[in-house]
């Protein structure tokens, strides 16, 4: 695993993955997109974990893209493909491998938690706004700021933006590149909660969740996840579906049991294919 992109495990179940290019607010650098990959990819078979805790060493969160991959722009504006990967024809997924830094973690299929502090700007933001439930700083400032260098969002904030805010506020930021507080994006939808310590207040989160049984969670985020812009049909059928499989399940029986008993719970990682 690289050291741009640090992965530790909190109370066995809580995977805590630090950005971790401190000196450089976490700005993406080549590396560091590949980093946020194989990060997100090494979590997404781990069927022992509950809950992910996503933030930034150092003075922020992340900067956006790296400086110096503006000024290869503005010496070679005819080369996209060498700042922003295509997508390949061998690969079945949709998106490239630069979005995929991003939506990598809407994908994860257990819930992951963004605490937030400093700034979270560009790609920053479109990180932070991949993730389920987001924990922000009152200091913290976070921008769709991708217009003040004649660009457009282009790591899948297509995919995570309309789950937040209503298209005239999204066209609104996209244009203007307007700087929000965390109080300020906490009122547009951005962010789920502005607290004194958000990395302390997001492990107190993900603790909670990995409380609960881990089927049910995982469940209940690809039910949301799926059924959002789904039609009726898509939601209830999915609904059902999921639901019939946790129904005597071993995680579900230990739920009604731990219930009936007043103890804690003692749930089994998900299986396999859940």
């Amino acid at each position: 695993m690289s050291s741009l992109v640090t992965i530790e495990m909190v109370d066995e179940h809580i995977a805590d993955v630090r950005l971790n290019r401190p000196e450089k607010y976490n700005a993406l650098s080549p590396e560091m997109f590949t980093s946020l990959v194989e990060a997100g990819e090494n979590l997404m078979d781990r069927n022992d974990i509950r809950a992910v805790v996503l933030s930034g060493n150092g003075p922020g969160f992340c900067a956006g893209l790296d400086m110096n991959s503006f000024r290869g722009m503005a010496d070679r504006p005819k080369n996209p493909d060498r700042i922003v990967p295509s997508i390949t024809t061998e690969d079945p997924r949709p998106e490239n491998s630069a979005q995929r830094a991003a939506y990598i973690w809407k994908r994860l299929p257990m819930p992951v938690i963004v605490a937030l502090h400093g700034v979270a700007y560009g790609g920053g933001c479109q990180i932070a706004l991949a993730a389920d439930i987001r924990f922000a700083a009152a200091e913290a400032k976070i921008s769709v700021l991708e217009i003040k260098w004649g660009l457009i969002p282009d790591m899948s904030l297509t995919q995570t933006l309309r789950d937040l805010v209503s298209i005239d506020v999204a066209k609104e930021l996209t244009f203007t590149g307007r700087i929000l507080s965390a109080t300020q994006a906490q009122e547009l939808g951005l962010i789920s909660h502005v607290v004194e310590d958000p990395l302390a207040s997001a492990m107190e989160l993900a603790q909670e969740i990995s409380s609960k049984s881990p089927d049910a969670v995982r469940a209940g985020k690809l039910l949301w996840e799926t059924a959002w812009h789904g039609d009726e049909r898509t939601g209830l059928k999915l609904e059902a579906k999921l639901q019939s499989k946790l129904i005597g399940s071993p995680n579900q029986v230990e739920a009604i049991r731990a219930n009936m008993e007043q103890r804690s719970p003692r749930f089994a990682s998900v299986e396999q294919g859940s």
